[in-house]
């Protein structure tokens, strides 16, 4: 099943500054290894070694927070958007 993902300017180094890709895969995890397969690198920017969803990285299928869903293993249906989102910090 296809997804489209959407890609943070940081990023797009890893799609050849493509805004937008598809990816497959039936969970967040499954899309980010199909996405680390076509882009290599990619995963590793927004998972860490234990393949948590790193702090400063948010990933949301369609409007939810995986991090308040079930993280890396929630579902992903045919043509849902993902979209990868850094944190912004600062301010004065």
């Amino acid at each position: 099943m296809s997804v489209s993902v959407r890609v943070p300017t940081i990023l797009r180094t890893y799609t050849k500054d493509a805004a937008e890709v598809s990816a497959e895969g039936e969970t967040v995890q499954a899309v980010l290894a199909d996405l680390d397969a076509n882009y290599p690198g990619i995963r590793g920017r927004i998972v860490d070694d234990n393949g948590k969803i790193r702090r400063f990285v948010n990933v949301y299928v369609g409007d939810e927070d995986v991090r308040f869903a079930q993280g890396v293993d929630t579902p992903t249906e045919a043509g849902t958007q993902v979209s990868i989102i850094p944190a912004v910090a600062g301010g004065c």
